[in-house]
C-alpha cells in the first residue's frame, strides 16, 4: 500500500521524517487551483542528516557486487509497475499533465530507467590498453555521496534517469525533487526498503530550490551533482559548485528548431511538428518551439499545422480523452502569458490561442492555456530568443538550406532539432551544421536510452544516456605495469 499524499515526508536513512525545522510548503493541484497537501521544506539540518546517512551506508553499497545492486533496482521497478495506476494518477494530478500522457511516457519510462541501468550496473567496466612496453587497465569506482536535483515537467521520469545510473555505480544518493511536483518522488521513497536498497542509500529531500536546492549544491561532502532544469539556475549550481571542484552535469533549456523542407513527407511533418510544438503542454526542454518551414510548402503546411492544433483536445487532466491539460503552476501560466503579451508587442500575430481557457467542471479555477501559435516574428527578437516553456510555437520560412541553418543556430541554446525531409544528403549536412547536441530526422523525441543525451551552448555541460551517465557518476584510474 501506498501512503497517502497529503504530506510529502523526506526520507533518509530508510526513515520518513518531517523536517526538523518545522517548515512545509503547499503543494496545489494545477488542474483545479485548490490545494491539496503540504510538503516538507528541508533546511540544513536534514541536509546534515542525509550526508550522514549516506556516508555510514556507502562502504558496504560501493563494495556489494554489481548484482545486488542491479537486483534493487530491478525490484524497484517492478513495485512501480505493480502500483502502476497510483503513480499514473499521482503524477498528473501533481503536473496538470493529461493521465494518458502519464500512462504512456512518464511512469512507463521510470521503471525502463531502473531496468536499463541494472544492466549497466553488471556490464560497466573499464578499458585495457597495451603497446610494446606496458600494459594498462582502467578502474572505475564510485564518488560516494552525490546528489541529483530533478525537474517538475517529467517528475518521476527524470529523477529516475539520474538515480539510477548513481546507485548501479556504487554511489549513496541524496536526491531533491521539484517542490512543484514532489509526490511521484515521495512515492518512490516509500518502495525503497522493500525494493532491498539498505538505509541511507537512496535518500530524499525535499524544498525549495533556493533553499535546500543551493545547499546542496554548496555542501563540501558531496563531490558531484546531476541537475537537469533552467539555465540560471545550472549557472547558480555550476557557481556554488566551483569552489569544491564538484563534478557537474548540467542539461539545461532549449529553443529548439522544428525545421520542416518541401520534400517532407508531408503528413508525417505535420503530426511531428504538433508533438514536438505541444507535447506536456510545451514543457519539455526537448519540445520544438520555433517552426521553420520552407517557403514553397509554408502557407500550406501552416494550415495544416492551424488544423491539427485546432483539434487539440484541452481538458481535465484526468480525463481519458484530453491531449492538452494544465500548466504547471499558476505562476508558470502567468510567466507562459506574459511571453505571448511579449510577442505581441514584437509585432507577432496570433494565428490561435493565445490565452488562459476555463475549462469548467472540477477544473474551473485551473491553470489552462490553449496551444497558441505565433507568425510574423524576426529571430532577433526575444520571443525567437529566449526560452518560454510552454504551448506557445513560433513560425518562421526560410528560402534556402543555408538560411535554414542560420536561423536553426540563431540561439543561445542547443539541445536538439529535428530535420524533416526525404533528401538523405540534405539532413546528413542538417544534421553536421546544426549546433545541437541531438538531431532527430523525421522524427522527433525519438529515444535510445544508450545513447549520449545532453546540449551544446547554454543549454548545458556534460552528457547523459547509459554508458555517458555511468562514467560520470564514477572517477577513473589507469593502473600501468610493464611487460
Amino acid at each position: 500500500m501506498l501512503p497517502k499524499t497529503e504530506t510529502v515526508l523526506n526520507f533518509i536513512g530508510g526513515e520518513m521524517r518531517e523536517p526538523q525545522g518545522g517548515a512545509w510548503l503547499e503543494n496545489t493541484d494545477p488542474a483545479t487551483g485548490k490545494i491539496y497537501g503540504r510538503v516538507a521544506d528541508s533546511g540544513a539540518e536534514d541536509l546534515q542528516a542525509a550526508v550522514d546517512a549516506a556516508q555510514a551506508a556507502f562502504p558496504a553499497w560501493r563494495d556489494a557486487p554489481a548484482q545486488q545492486r542491479a537486483a534493487c533496482l530491478r525490484n524497484l521497478a517492478d513495485l512501480i509497475e505493480k502500483h502502476f495506476e497510483d503513480f499514473i494518477r499521482a503524477e498528473s494530478i501533481d503536473t496538470g499533465k493529461p493521465v494518458a500522457l502519464a500512462r504512456a511516457v512518464d511512469i512507463p519510462r521510470s521503471a525502463a530507467n531502473l531496468r536499463a541501468f541494472a544492466e549497466a550496473a553488471v556490464i560497466f567496466a573499464g578499458e585495457e590498453f597495451e603497446n610494446e612496453t606496458s600494459h594498462s587497465y582502467t578502474l572505475r569506482r564510485p564518488h560516494g555521496v552525490v546528489a541529483t536535483i530533478s525537474p517538475w515537467n517529467l517528475p518521476l521520469l527524470l529523477l529516475t534517469w539520474k538515480a539510477a545510473p548513481a546507485l548501479a555505480a556504487g554511489n549513496c544518493l541524496i536526491a531533491k525533487p521539484s517542490e512543484v511536483t514532489p509526490v511521484t518522488a515521495f512515492l518512490l521513497s516509500s518502495l525503497i526498503d522493500a525494493a532491498g536498497f539498505p538505509p541511507g542509500v537512496f535518500n530524499l529531500l525535499h524544498g525549495r530550490g533556493a533553499g535546500i536546492g543551493a545547499a546542496i549544491a554548496a555542501h563540501p561532502d558531496i563531490p558531484a551533482i546531476s541537475f537537469t532544469g533552467g539555465t540560471e539556475t545550472g549557472k547558480a549550481i555550476y557557481a556554488a559548485a566551483a569552489p569544491h571542484l564538484k563534478r557537474i552535469s548540467l542539461e539545461l533549456g532549449g529553443k529548439n528548431p522544428t525545421i520542416v523542407f518541401a520534400d517532407a513527407e508531408f503528413d508525417a511533418a505535420v503530426d511531428g511538428a504538433v508533438r514536438a510544438a505541444f507535447s506536456n503542454q510545451g514543457q519539455i526542454c526537448l519540445c520544438g518551439s520555433r517552426l521553420l518551414i520552407e517557403e514553397g510548402i509554408y502557407d500550406q503546411f501552416k494550415a495544416a499545422f492551424l488544423e491539427k492544433t485546432d483539434a487539440i483536445k484541452t481538458g481535465d487532466p484526468l480525463g481519458a480523452a484530453t491531449q492538452h491539460g494544465a500548466m504547471v503552476s499558476e505562476q508558470h501560466m502567468h510567466k507562459v502569458l506574459s511571453c505571448i503579451d511579449l510577442a505581441k508587442e514584437e509585432g507577432g500575430k496570433i494565428l490561435c490561442g493565445g490565452e488562459s481557457l476555463q475549462i469548467g467542471g472540477r477544473c474551473k479555477d485551473g491553470f489552462f492555456i490553449a496551444p497558441t501559435v505565433i507568425e510574423g516574428l524576426p529571430q532577433n527578437c526575444r520571443t525567437n530568443r529566449e526560452e518560454i516553456f510552454g504551448p506557445v510555437v513560433t513560425l518562421q520560412s526560410f528560402q534556402n538550406e543555408a538560411e535554414a541553418l542560420a536561423l536553426a543556430n540563431a540561439t543561445e541554446y542547443g539541445l536538439a532539432a529535428s530535420v524533416w525531409t526525404q533528401d538523405d544528403a540534405t539532413a546528413e549536412r542538417m544534421a553536421a551544421e546544426i549546433d545541437s547536441g541531438i538531431v532527430w530526422i523525421n522524427c522527433w523525441n525519438l529515444r535510445d536510452l544508450n545513447t549520449p543525451f545532453g546540449g551544446m551552448k547554454k543549454s548545458g555541460i556534460g552528457r547523459e544516456g547509459k554508458w555517458r551517465a555511468m562514467q560520470f557518476f564514477t572517477e577513473e584510474k589507469t593502473v600501468t605495469r610493464p611487460k
